[in-house]
């Protein structure tokens, strides 16, 4: 699969069906960054008007897994890859559009290589911050992932 934001969006259809219908949507993907939108609406609400918290962390967790994704296929290896931690702080009420970017590319790379070396498994932990349409920082997520060659 080539990684542009409409190929991810497209798989996101087949393969994460949920994230898809909720309005999960991916912007930018390069070798450093990944970026995820996500409009707050009836669908992904909660109880109190904002958007439901696994949301976000579907948005968050997608513009981190992106990055492990198409640095793997960068690699031209067959590596699995998992998530096994994750921590959120929510500091502002989800409303509008909101903006997931996690700038953590550069971690990956490295993982990899050292993956490929050893034949271990690595894991490592990523960033991702959600801003709404003010600016405003509503939630920061951090997503350990797991990676490992696949016999």
């Amino acid at each position: 699969m080539e990684f542009t934001p409409s190929k991810l969006n497209t798989f996101l259809f087949f393969k994460l069906p949920s994230a898809f219908w909720c309005g999960v949507r991916t912007k930018v993907i390069n070798e450093n960054q990944c970026v995820v939108s996500v409009k707050h609406r009836w669908f992904n609400q909660n109880p109190f008007n904002s958007m439901y918290f696994a949301v976000q962390a579907m948005a968050a967790e997608l513009s981190t897994g992106a990055l492990v994704m198409l640095h793997i296929k960068k690699s031209k290896q067959n590596i699995s890859m998992l998530v096994a931690n994750n921590k959120a702080t929510f500091t502002k009420k989800a409303t509008g559009r909101l903006t997931f970017t996690c700038t953590d590319g550069h971690l990956i790379t490295d993982a990899i290589q050292k993956t490929i070396d050893t034949g271990e498994g690595q894991t490592f932990w990523m960033k991702s911050i959600g801003i709404d349409e003010k600016g405003d920082q509503v939630s920061v997520l951090e997503f350990e992932w797991t990676i490992r060659i696949k016999k």
